[in-house]
C-alpha cells in the first residue's frame, strides 16, 4: 500500500513542479521585447519603451540577497563600467518588493536600478515564472536599442556574468 503512496506522491510532485514550472511561453532571439512599467529603486517607476535607443541587459533572478542571486548581481556590479562603457543599461528583476529590492541595492551597492515584478506581470510576459509561480527563473535578456531581443542567457555562471555578458555584447557591437 506504501508503494501507492510514493507513486501518488511522485506524480503529485512532478505535475506541481514540472507541468507549472514555465508559466508564459518564452521569447526568442529577434522578439520584440515585451515592455512594461515597474516600481524600481531610487522611488521611480521604468518604462522599458522610455528606454529605447540603448542596449538593455535585463536580468531575473529569483529572490533578492539570497547566494546565487548575490554573487550574480555582483558580478554585474563589478563590471559595471565596462558594460556601462559598451552602451548598456542594467536592469535586475525579480519577485521581491520594492523595499526588499531597496535594502538589496544598498547592502551591496548596486549602480542599477532593482526593479519589483510582485505582481508577476514582467515574469510572464518573458517567460520566466517558475515552480508554481514562487520565483522567476535566473535567466537574462540582451535588448537592442531598437526593442528586439538580442540574446538569451538560458544559463547562468553567476560568478562571471558580467564577463558573459560584457563578450555578448562587445560581439553584438562587431555585427
Amino acid at each position: 500500500m506504501n508503494h501507492v503512496w510514493l507513486a501518488f506522491g511522485a506524480i503529485f510532485l512532478c505535475t506541481f513542479l514540472f507541468a507549472g514550472s514555465v508559466i508564459a511561453a518564452g521569447l526568442s532571439v529577434g522578439a520584440e521585447a515585451p515592455d512594461f512599467s515597474a516600481k524600481a529603486t531610487g522611488s521611480r517607476t521604468i518604462k522599458l519603451s522610455e528606454l529605447k535607443g540603448k542596449w538593455i541587459v535585463l536580468y531575473f533572478y529569483p529572490k533578492a540577497d539570497t547566494p546565487g542571486c548575490t554573487k550574480e548581481s555582483c558580478s554585474l556590479r563589478d563590471g559595471y563600467d565596462a558594460i556601462k562603457a559598451a552602451g548598456a543599461v542594467i536592469l535586475g528583476v525579480s519577485l521581491d518588493s520594492v523595499e526588499n529590492q531597496e535594502k538589496f541595492k544598498s547592502k551591496y551597492t548596486f549602480q542599477f536600478d532593482l526593479l519589483s515584478d510582485s505582481d508577476k506581470k514582467i515574469s510572464k510576459a518573458y517567460g520566466v515564472l517558475a515552480v508554481g509561480g514562487l520565483f522567476s527563473q535566473r535567466k537574462t535578456f540582451i535588448i537592442r536599442p531598437d526593442g528586439k531581443i538580442a540574446y538569451i542567457f538560458e544559463k547562468v555562471d553567476v560568478g562571471r556574468h558580467n564577463e558573459e555578458v560584457l563578450a555578448v555584447l562587445e560581439n553584438l557591437a562587431k555585427k
